[in-house]
């Protein structure tokens, strides 16, 4: 057993490292991003579906609490907590509606939008994302290698390399950490 413990953690690891080679350009952009959006005002939601949802709503407490300084809160939402909001959706114009109608409700040009999927491939997230390229509405993706459909529309996708769900969950809240850090040593400096 601690031969596989070992062996996960390091893959992990392993992993994270890497992904300090390959995307810290592209981690860099996100940030700068996300710092104009919320410097110009604007709000910053974030999305995703099942251990995703979970970490979209993580990553919108950490910036509008507080992430490691003491500062004013940041404009932030996570577009998966409002269960009258996703229930009625859901029922009244289907699932694959839950985060377009929210998108549409509460999102302005000028603002950020952030999907987290591993697959990049889910059908809320891929019409949340349409509509806010038709809106101009800036779109990130945190997916996994492929990055499927999410990495063709979005404006900025961030892929994990890797297949494994878990994996890349990993990451994802390794890499939301590393913005949340960026944006508040920025902004909380003024």
């Amino acid at each position: 057993m601690e031969q596989l413990i070992r062996a996960a953690l390091l893959e992990s690891s392993q992993l994270l490292a890497a992904m300090g080679e390959s995307l810290a350009s592209e981690v860099a952009e996100v940030t700068q991003r996300a710092i104009d959006c919320l410097r110009g005002g604007h709000l910053i939601a974030l999305c995703g579906n099942g251990g995703s949802a979970s970490q979209a709503q993580h990553l919108a407490g950490e910036l509008v609490g507080r992430f490691r300084r003491e500062r004013a809160a940041f404009r932030a939402i996570s577009l998966t907590t409002d269960t009258a909001v996703l229930t009625a959706i859901a029922n009244d114009y289907g699932y694959e509606e839950v985060f377009r109608r929210q998108v549409e409700g509460l999102l302005e040009p000028g603002d950020m939008l952030v999907c987290l999927s591993t697959s990049g491939n889910a059908e809320n997230i891929l019409r949340a994302v349409a509509d806010c390229k038709s809106r101009g509405i800036l779109t990130v993706g945190l997916t996994g290698e492929t990055g499927g459909k999410l990495a063709e529309i979005a404006d900025l996708c961030l892929k994990v390399p890797h297949r494994q769900t878990s994996t890349i969950q990993e990451a994802h809240l390794a890499v939301g950490h590393v913005l949340c850090d960026l944006i508040e040593k920025s902004l909380a400096a003024r």
